[in-house]
């Protein structure tokens, strides 16, 4: 979709539709009162006859029957004035857009919702419009042939204008929206990641998407191959990988290398990490059939981690920022890893397999050990790591454990500002007990008793060098329903809220 901006009076466009909205238990105000003004009272009768009240997401289309003013006009609601947020600019645009598309619209207009009366910045909420309308609208339809949908239900909207009366604000709105269109995009390539196929989204695929996007936005890409990583002693990686025929890779995306770039020369660079299991059987612990389809989204952090990577270089961040992918597969075979082998990871420390379907924690064991060579400022992992993780927060926060509270805190605030949101868990030095072995350094599994603490207890012991957050999002990386701005299927979660946390790093130091 593209989106534009533009001077002028939203009253005025004949457009096949236009956006405008209303907060809930008030009047039409501002260019909604215009609208209404426009069509003689057409709104206002609407409300009066209580089919819409301005409830968050409410969504009404008022058809004009007019040559001269927009076909249709979309009501969408804001609340409570007083309640109003990003996020809610973000849910009423995307609830706008998508009424919008699914109507077959191809071209409209919009007000910017929440600037004027909502008191929010003129930048943010511009930039929350565009990140809700682009990230409500995307498809993922690949591999559907046009004849088995409805075409009118297969038209995309194409083309958004913001239509603002105010010329003095016109700077602030584009710039907002142009962020929040290269967020939304990179958060799309990594919802477009990890609803691809396993059989399509291979490791080496991912390696070749990294590639790409490192030749289109000036990224610093290297992919080490299993003869490279052998040879590093990255033996957690190439243990679980062992299973499959489809060759492992560590994918390395670097961001701001150059000094001109890099605005803190004194610090270490900021390091993304992710879990790339491009398909997860379990291996020899072969995981139940029902839903084993799901586990193609078993890369979801590597995904989030390579969009990341996208926006970082799109907003032309100055900060050295580094993406770590750690993929592969895990399949059951005769050459498999197996419960009771022994793997050195790439630190020297030893893992004992009490269970081959916890590799995640394995495949990180390399990646956090590998991040440790950049001296980093701060490295955060994202795994969909632990089923623990989903009894515990469901779908709608993702768990946090850290080595460092003030990284906590401040990942914490980046998730609340793009509503990708985190809860905090206890790494207390008693879970360690869990995962102790008397064969090797640690075992890989503490059972099920605080399952996504001791996951994350064996990831801390390749931390200790630097500040560290690991993200469990295996309850948020893919949803089983359409949410405002977000479809069934793979959510790209972590994008943006890595994505915040790089581009506000220097502002809280």
């Amino acid at each position: 979709m593209n989106i534009t901006v533009q001077q002028g009076e939203i009253q005025k466009r004949a457009d096949a539709a236009v956006v405008v909205n209303l907060f809930e238990g008030t009047k039409p105000g501002g260019a909604t009162a215009a609208i209404d003004k426009a069509l003689d009272g057409l709104v206002s009768t609407v409300l009066k006859s209580g089919d819409i009240t301005g409830k968050k997401n409410q969504i009404s289309v008022l058809y004009t029957q007019s040559r001269s003013l927009p076909k249709r006009v979309v009501l969408v609601g804001l609340g409570k004035r007083k309640s109003l947020s990003l996020e809610g600019i973000r849910q009423a645009s995307g609830t706008a857009a998508r009424k919008l598309q699914n109507l077959g619209v191809e071209r409209a207009s919009t007000i910017l919702h929440g600037a004027g009366a909502g008191g929010l910045a003129v930048e943010a909420a511009a930039q929350a419009l565009a990140e809700g309308s682009l990230l409500a609208c995307y498809r993922y339809d690949d591999y559907s042939s046009p004849a088995s949908a409805d075409d009118r239900n297969r038209k995309r909207l194409k083309s958004l204008t913001v239509v603002e009366f105010d010329q003095a604000r016109l700077s602030a709105i584009r710039k907002g929206v142009k962020a929040g269109k290269s967020i939304a995009e990179a958060t799309c390539l990594a919802r477009d990641l990890a609803n691809q196929p396993g059989n399509t989204a291979t490791p080496t695929y991912l390696a070749s998407v990294a590639r790409r996007l490192a030749r289109k936005y000036g990224l610093h890409c290297r992919v080490l191959d299993e003869s490279a990583m052998k040879k590093l002693g990255m033996g957690a990686i190439l243990g679980v990988s062992r299973g499959s025929q489809e060759p492992a890779r560590f994918i390395i995306l670097e961001h701001g290398t150059g000094k001109k770039r890099t605005a803190s020369k004194d610090e270490g660079p900021l390091v993304f990490v992710g879990k790339g299991v491009t398909f997860d059987s379990g291996g020899i612990s072969l995981k139940p059939g029902s839903g084993m389809e799901d586990m193609k989204f078993d890369m979801s952090g590597a995904a989030a981690v390579i969009g990341a990577m996208q926006a970082v270089a799109a907003l032309k961040i100055p900060r050295h920022v580094v993406g770590l992918v750690a993929a592969t597969e895990n399949l059951p075979s005769s050459t498999a890893l197996k419960p009771g082998d022994v793997l050195e990871t790439l630190t020297g420390q030893t893992i004992e397999i009490i269970n081959t379907d916890a590799e995640g924690r394995l495949i990180l064991a390399d990646a956090l050990g590998y991040a440790a060579r950049y001296e980093p400022a701060a490295v955060i992992d994202l795994a969909t790591l632990t089923g623990a993780c989903v009894v515990a927060l469901g779908a709608h926060a993702s768990g946090l454990m850290s080595n460092d509270q003030k990284l906590a805190n401040r990942v914490s605030k980046a998730g609340e500002e793009t509503a990708e949101r985190t809860w905090q868990l206890p790494l207390f030095d008693e879970y360690r007990a869990s995962i102790r072995s008397s064969v090797a350094d640690m075992k890989n599994s503490g059972g099920r008793p605080a399952g996504a603490i001791t996951a994350a207890m064996l990831l801390a012991e390749f931390t200790k060098d630097y500040p560290w957050v690991h993200l469990d999002i295996a309850g948020t990386a893919w949803s089983s329903k359409t949410r405002p701005y977000i479809p069934k299927g793979g959510v790209g979660v972590g994008v943006r809220l890595l994505t915040q946390l790089a581009r506000t790093w220097d502002n809280a130091r």
